[in-house]
C-alpha cells in the first residue's frame, strides 16, 4: 500500500526545471555571451522577427524578379490601379425576393440579403427569368437585362450611364464675335507718318 501523502513526501507530477538565466556571469553557465555566439545578425534584439523573403538586406527575390507590364502585374492591385469593381446581381435573385410592384433600389437590396454593404457599384445581369413588375435603380443594366425589365412592365434606372467611347468630343464652334479680326484691323487702320530721313533718303535718290 502507498505512503499516505504528506507534506514530507509530495514531489510535482512532472520534474520542475529552471528557467535559463542568462548574461548572470561566467560562472552561471551562460556568462558573456549569453549563448548568441559572437556579434552578427542573430545575436541582435529581434533578429527571429524578420519579415518572410528578407535576405539580410540585399535585394529580395520578389523585387529582383521581372514584372509583367500593364495592370495584370503581381504589384497592381486589385488588378491595376484604376480598376473598378462592380457587384453583379441576377434577375433571378430580383423575382425571389421581391414582391410584385416593389421598388428596388441599392438600401433594399442590402435589406434583403442580397448586397453586404453599399460601397461597391451593382450592375443588374439578366440571368434568369423576371415575372414581377419592378421598379429597379442600379448603377448599370446590361442590355438583357433591362429587356426584361421593361417587358415585365417595370422601370431600369441606371446610376451611371455608361459612355460611348466611340462618340468623340466635338470640337466647340468658335463663337461669332463682333470685334474685327487682326488683319481687318490692320488693313482699315490709317497709313503711319513718314519719318524725315526717309523722305530726304528718296529725294538724293
Amino acid at each position: 500500500m502507498a505512503d499516505d501523502l504528506t507534506l514530507s513526501n509530495l514531489t510535482p507530477a512532472q520534474p520542475r526545471k529552471d528557467r535559463k538565466r542568462v548574461g548572470r556571469g561566467l560562472g552561471s553557465g551562460k556568462g558573456r555571451y549569453s549563448g548568441r555566439g559572437i556579434k552578427g545578425q542573430k545575436s541582435r534584439a529581434g533578429s527571429k522577427k524578420m519579415p518572410a523573403g528578407f535576405e539580410g538586406g540585399q535585394m529580395p527575390l520578389d523585387m529582383r524578379a521581372p514584372k509583367l507590364r500593364g495592370n495584370t502585374s503581381a504589384d497592381a492591385m486589385p488588378i491595376g490601379p484604376f480598376r473598378t469593381y462592380s457587384q453583379p446581381i441576377n434577375l433571378r435573385d430580383l423575382d425571389r425576393v421581391f414582391a410584385d410592384g416593389d421598388t428596388v433600389n441599392i438600401e433594399a437590396m442590402v435589406e434583403k440579403g442580397l448586397l453586404k454593404n453599399t460601397k461597391a457599384d451593382v450592375k443588374v445581369l439578366g440571368s434568369g427569368e423576371l415575372t414581377k413588375k419592378l421598379a429597379v435603380t442600379a448603377h448599370a443594366f446590361s442590355a438583357s437585362a433591362r429587356e426584361k425589365i421593361t417587358a415585365a412592365g417595370g422601370s431600369a434606372t441606371a446610376l451611371k450611364e455608361p459612355k460611348d467611347p466611340r462618340k468623340k468630343k466635338r470640337k466647340a464652334a468658335k463663337p461669332e464675335s463682333d470685334e474685327p479680326e487682326a488683319n481687318d484691323v490692320a488693313a482699315s487702320a490709317p497709313d503711319e507718318p513718314v519719318a524725315k530721313s526717309d523722305v530726304a533718303a528718296e529725294e538724293e535718290s
